[in-house]
């Protein structure tokens, strides 16, 4: 929301707060310095979703509202289904009907399941998914295409992220999970902090150069960025595409244990952690071949590893010191 309104765009918010908490509002207020337009809404609702078509003057769309832990959704695939998939076709409903074109899609790494060449160009074939999550992902996607191939007005981007972390770098907003976190960069914030009391890295004997998960990390700020560009471009009226794929990351792997020791040296906090049996739905390693980006939004990752956790630590304990004065 902040890059958006820092580029120009005035956001309008649509969250029931199923993962989020109120003071991300206050957060956004005390950095734009004013509110932004917000609406407490579930996306599947078809009566308050038709109301914001109504009430606002709407450009253009990026869904967010997905659940989007692996775990979680191996463990319950109907509420993952139900929820990704319906509040997607009721965007796609109402778009048309109220003349928005625009739509930025938040789709997934996972889409590629665990795929046999590295890194993953927009080309790679998308494999079965490894959780009902990706899945969602992968129908989703086809699901904006033959929307799109239908020769209705929808013009839409999905971009493929790989593994956000971070916060904003004044520490007012940042990733906020409620009970225990299923990322691993809050789990380790929280772990250093003193919420939890020792982390689990899931799998220590992957082919990979230390055993643990090969992820593509990124910082929340990079990706936000790369939102603005995408508006910006379905904004160009001259542009040819209509629905598009691109990857959204740095091209670089991290392993789960380099995260951890990076997160130690920025930090200087010695973390309690273990290593665990392998957690069903995880890939083994996935990271992007970002040339796309470059080339069709003119967007590239400029912010370290380093400097991701160094902001996700700066947000932890703002956090930890609110909850201390309560």
């Amino acid at each position: 929301m902040v890059s958006l309104a820092e580029a120009g765009f005035e956001p309008v918010i649509v969250d029931n707060f199923s993962n989020s908490q109120r003071s991300a509002l206050e957060g956004i207020r005390a950095i734009l310095g004013r509110d932004v337009p917000f609406y407490q809404a579930d996306c599947n609702d078809a009566t308050a979703m038709e109301n914001v078509f109504q009430q606002e003057h709407i450009a253009g769309v990026i869904h967010f509202a997905a659940h989007k832990a692996v775990g979680e959704s191996v463990a319950k695939p109907l509420m993952y289904y139900r929820n990704n998939l319906d509040s997607l076709m009721l965007l796609l409903e109402l778009m048309p009907k109220y003349g928005v074109r625009n739509l930025v899609f938040s789709s997934s790494c996972t889409v590629y399941g665990q795929p046999e060449h590295l890194p993953v160009t927009e080309q790679t074939p998308r494999l079965p998914a490894l959780s009902p999550y990706g899945n969602t992902k992968a129908i989703s996607e086809d699901i904006i295409r033959d929307v799109v191939q239908a020769q209705t007005p929808v013009r839409a981007l999905a971009l493929r992220y790989f593994n956000p972390i971070g916060a904003h770098p004044s520490a007012e907003i940042g990733e906020l999970p409620l009970g225990v976190p299923a990322n691993l960069v809050p789990f380790i914030t929280q772990t250093a902090v003193g919420i939890r009391q020792s982390l689990t890295i899931y799998g220590g004997d992957y082919n990979t150069p230390d055993g643990t998960c090969v992820r593509d990390y990124i910082h929340v700020m990079d990706l936000a960025e790369a939102h603005v560009q995408a508006l910006k471009k379905l904004n160009d009226e001259t542009t040819d595409a209509t629905y598009d794929v691109i990857n959204i990351g740095t091209g670089r792997g991290e392993t789960v244990l380099n995260i951890i020791k990076t997160f130690e040296k920025v930090s200087g906090i010695a973390l309690n952690y273990a290593i665990g049996p392998r957690r069903p739905g995880d890939i083994e390693q996935v990271y992007a071949d970002v040339t796309k980006s470059k080339d069709v939004l003119g967007w590239s990752a400029r912010r370290s590893l380093a400097e991701s956790l160094r902001d996700a630590w700066r947000w932890e304990q703002k956090l930890n010191t609110k909850v201390a004065e309560s």
